[in-house]
Order: structure tokens, then C-alpha cells, then sequence
């Protein structure tokens, strides 16, 4: 048998370096563009509501059918990334969603879009994960969310210019165009040195191993001796999700997505269908929107700052009764400015939330042998959800406007809150192979 690599203590005592600064703007750059060609749909469907192209409920069915794809994208990249490796999934994934945003035009081909969609989120942030040193995971995962929101802002500011001149079928177009780009730069894109460890491929492992520490020690010098990691004895099967020790970080896992994906596609990207629902102009309510938008990456860049300070427990929980408590005053503002004011007050802790559980929280929650697919099947359960949250929200926004669909996302936050005080852990500043035989602490004293 081959001598272990320990790739994870190895990987761990690296310091920062422009590998790893190359590794999070590679994975980086594929995910701004699945960012970008999410929130493009804000603010094409609402051009398209304007114009007479569709209706409320065809925009729901588009955003619905997106979501099919984003489910079955998230549930079978995470099987096929812990049996083919993560290179494979982030390369698959970027051309599968780049050529059909190209032809995006109709439902279908945002279903095959969905797809790729759906499997970008959980390969980049699990791969970054599986490279990134313990002290600075949160930061640096955090910092690669932050890039991804840029494409809130980007797509709002994109669709200001481009739709009145040219058109929304545009919009997609150069999310495609991008994408392409990116999935050609990828190829450069190592494999993961734990998964292939995992998986008994110890001299791929060894070989990438050493071609990262050579071009770190070229630039830092020599480093720590790595400490010693026992074997894994981590089960590779399914089943092991069900055990005692995973089961409750899949429910962790399970809720909070579907809580952060309601916020998103429930509220942020209905922002100018409700601007223009309500009377405004088609150019005002994407300037609404807009200036809105800009705390999507301010949000993102406060969850980075504070996840390896305060913890991922206390910035979830904080940036959870944050939004709720602006999400109780945001219906009953009525002033232009002030409402653009509270708008963007409510979006910069929905993505301090983004941050944390999108990026940071969920991928370090699961040994290296079922990353993937925990992740898979938690962003499974909230792209699942999501499928039906635009037609919910039509309802409650044609009953009860804006604060029936807020009543509806408070309501889940406060589920939220409390599922990650009873069942979550505290991952901030240790290693991935540290956490993963720890169960929840309870809040409740043991009877002795």
C-alpha cells in the first residue's frame, strides 16, 4: 500500500500565496458568471412584464423551470464530483450553462441552464474549500462570495444599458460569451490533493502536492513540518449521512439553504417586477433595484470580514435578526429615498447570509469524502424549494403586496435561527479533518 500523503495537514501549513490567490479568482470568475445569468433574470423579466413580451405567471414558470435545472444540476454534480473528481464537475458544469446561455431564449433551454447553474455552486466553493489553510477559510471563501454578488450589481447596471438599446436576449449573450472564457482558463485548474487521497490516488495526490509547495516555497521559503492526521476513517457511502454525527449538519445544511434561496429568488430578484407591479417605470425600478443591489457584495465582504472573527454561528445568527428586523419596517416605507435606503439596509445581511452559508458554513460541514455530495443534496433541498417560491410569492404579492412576501421570508428566518442554535457547529479557524467527527453541542444540561 502507498504511504499517505496527508494532504490536509500539508495543504493547511501553507501560507497564502499567488497559488491560492490563482485557484480563488479561477473558480472565481466561473461563478461571478453564474451569479451574473442569475440575476440577469431580474431584470430581463422585468423588461420582458413592460414591454407585454410575458405575464406575472410566465415569469414565474422561467424563474420555476431555472430552478428544476439548479435542483438537478446541485443533486448530481455532487455524486459525480465525489466519484470523477472536482476538476471534472467544474469544467462540465461551466459548458453545459455557458453554451445555452448563449441560446437562451426559451423555457427549456433555462431548464439546461438550471444545470449547470445549479452544480457551479456547490463544486467552486467545495474545491476552494478543500485548498484553502484553516485561519484563512472564512475570509477567503467569504471574499470569492463577495465576487460572485458583484453580479447582482453588474447585471442591474449591464441591464441599464443594454436592454433599452439592444434588447434582454442580449443579457444572456454576454453571460455566455463570458463563461466560455472562463471554462477555457480553468483547464490550468489543479485537482484536489484530499479528494484524491480519498479515493486511493496517492501519487496524483504526491505529484500535485509537490508542484503546490514548490511554487509556495519559491516565494515564502521552507515551511512547518505538517502535523501528523491518522488515516480517514470516514465511510464513503450514503448512509453515512444518516448517522448521528452528519444527520443533524444535513439538516443544518438542509434548512438554512432553503431559507437563504427563498430570500434570494423570493425577494432580491422580484425587486423591479414589484417596482413595476407597483406603477414605476421600467428605468426607475431598475435604478431602484440597482442602488439596492450594491449591498449584495458589501453584504458578502462583511461575512468574509466576520467569519473568522466572530465565528459562522454568531455572524448567521446576527445577520438573521438583522434582516428581520428590517424586513419589518421595509413595507411600511413609502418615501423614494428612504425606501431605497431600507432596501439596500435589507439586502446587505440577506448576503452576509449568502456568504456564510453559500460559501463558508455548508462545504466545511462534511468530511472531504462526501463533500459533495452533502452539499448536493442540501442545495438540492433549496433549489427544490425555490421551484414554487415564484408562484407563492405572486400570490402573497397580489393578496398582500411586498409585506406578504417579507412576512413569509421572517417566518423562515426565525425557523432558521433556531435549527443552527440547537444542531449547528463551530467550524471557524479549525481543520476540515478536526471537525469531522464533532456532534452539536446541546444547549440543554445533561440529566445526571
Amino acid at each position: 500500500m502507498p504511504v499517505p500523503v496527508n494532504s490536509g495537514a500539508r495543504l493547511d501549513r501553507l501560507p497564502i500565496s499567488s497559488f491560492h490567490r490563482r485557484i480563488m479568482w479561477l473558480i472565481g470568475a466561473g461563478m461571478f458568471f453564474d451569479g451574473f445569468d442569475i440575476y440577469i433574470v431580474a431584470t430581463v423579466l422585468g423588461a420582458t412584464l413592460k414591454s407585454g413580451f410575458s405575464t406575472m405567471g410566465q415569469n414565474a414558470q422561467f424563474v420555476s423551470v431555472t430552478f428544476v435545472g439548479m435542483m438537478l444540476g446541485s443533486f448530481l454534480t455532487g455524486f459525480l464530483g465525489d466519484r470523477y473528481g472536482r476538476s471534472f464537475m467544474y469544467q462540465a458544469n461551466l459548458a453545459i450553462f455557458g453554451l445555452a446561455s448563449i441560446a437562451s431564449v426559451l423555457i427549456l433551454l433555462r431548464f439546461i441552464i438550471g444545470i449547470g447553474l445549479g452544480a457551479e455552486n456547490v463544486v467552486g466553493y467545495s474545491t476552494l474549500t478543500e485548498f484553502v489553510p484553516p485561519q484563512a477559510r472564512g475570509k477567503w471563501l467569504g471574499g470569492m462570495s463577495a465576487v460572485v454578488t458583484t453580479g447582482l450589481p453588474a447585471a442591474g447596471l449591464v441591464g441599464t444599458l443594454i436592454i433599452p438599446n439592444f434588447g434582454w436576449r442580449v443579457m444572456f449573450l454576454l453571460g455566455g460569451l463570458g463563461t466560455l472564457v472562463v471554462w477555457y482558463l480553468r483547464k490550468a485548474l489543479p485537482e484536489s490533493p484530499r479528494w484524491l487521497e480519498s479515493v486511493g490516488r496517492t501519487e496524483e495526490a504526491e505529484a500535485i502536492l509537490q508542484g503546490i509547495e514548490s511554487e509556495v516555497s519559491s516565494s515564502h521559503g521552507s515551511f512547518p513540518f505538517p502535523t501528523s492526521t491518522p488515516p480517514s476513517t470516514q465511510s464513503r457511502s450514503l448512509g453515512s449521512l444518516v448517522s448521528p454525527v452528519l444527520f443533524p449538519r444535513m439538516v443544518v445544511g438542509c434548512v438554512t439553504l432553503i431559507v437563504i434561496n427563498t430570500l434570494i429568488y423570493g425577494f432580491v430578484t422580484w425587486l423591479p417586477t414589484f417596482f413595476v407591479q407597483e406603477g414605476l417605470s421600467i428605468a426607475t425600478s431598475f435604478g431602484y433595484a440597482l442602488a439596492m443591489s450594491f449591498g449584495a457584495p458589501i453584504g458578502s465582504a462583511l461575512g468574509a470580514l466576520t467569519a473568522d472573527s466572530w465565528g459562522r454561528k454568531p455572524t448567521i445568527v446576527s445577520a438573521s435578526l438583522f434582516t428581520i428586523l428590517v424586513g419589518v419596517i421595509y413595507p411600511f416605507v413609502k418615501n423614494p429615498i428612504t425606501l431605497m435606503i431600507t432596501g439596500f439596509l435589507l439586502t446587505v445581511p440577506i448576503y452576509v447570509l449568502v456568504a456564510l452559508l453559500f460559501a463558508i458554513y455548508i462545504p466545511e460541514l462534511f468530511p472531504t469524502e462526501v463533500r459533495l455530495r452533502a452539499s448536493g443534496i442540501c442545495n438540492t433541498f433549496g433549489r427544490g424549494a425555490t421551484i414554487l417560491t415564484p408562484f407563492i410569492v405572486v400570490a402573497l404579492f397580489s393578496s398582500h403586496g411586498v409585506g406578504g412576501v417579507l412576512s413569509l421570508m421572517i417566518g423562515l428566518l426565525v425557523l432558521q435561527l433556531f435549527v443552527v442554535i440547537l444542531f449547528g457547529i463551530e467550524p471557524k479557524r479549525r481543520r476540515l479533518e478536526e471537525i469531522e467527527s464533532e456532534a452539536p453541542v446541546s444547549p440543554y444540561p445533561a440529566n445526571v
